[in-house]
């Protein structure tokens, strides 16, 4: 993948994914978060298919170039497994991404409390996106990770 051009974005909820959408979000979120991380842990925990969640997708000639899942949570919606496919690193998809998916939870939960939990280092690029760290840096499956929120 050399280009954007062919780039098409998604705003699914999880009951709109057909059964091969899925296994793609799934192949690149293990590929990557478990992998190429090198982090053993649950990627599939039961949230994917449950209540309000949603997906956000970037598709480039077929296959998943970017990826975020949103959950509504009781008090807050959460973007989490943010990603960009290896394969489409260097197109500049990682604030695109966001953005969807920050559309998303504005169209979907205007009122509601946006949240991440971002791994540490990436706490300047979610920082340029309005986002603030509201804990201190912690532990998630062995990376270092920090709570954010949007405050816009």
């Amino acid at each position: 993948m050399t280009d954007s051009s062919s780039l098409h974005w998604q705003d699914y909820h999880h009951s709109e994914l057909n059964t091969a959408q899925l296994y793609a979000i799934l192949a690149l979120r293990s590929e990557v978060f478990v992998v190429e991380q090198t982090c053993v842990y649950q990627d599939i925990d039961g949230l994917d298919l449950a209540g309000e969640n949603r997906h956000i997708v970037a598709w480039l000639d077929g296959h998943v170039a970017a990826y975020a899942r949103i959950l509504r949570l009781e008090d807050k919606v959460a973007i989490g497994r943010v990603i960009v496919a290896p394969s489409a690193r260097g197109l500049k998809l990682g604030y695109q991404l966001m953005e969807q998916a920050l559309t998303a939870c504005q169209k979907h939960w205007p009122d509601a409390r946006v949240a991440i939990s971002a791994q540490a280092h990436l706490q300047s690029f979610y920082g340029k996106l309005g986002f603030v760290a509201y804990t201190e840096v912690y532990d998630e499956d062995g990376i270092p990770h920090v709570g954010m929120e949007l405050r816009r």
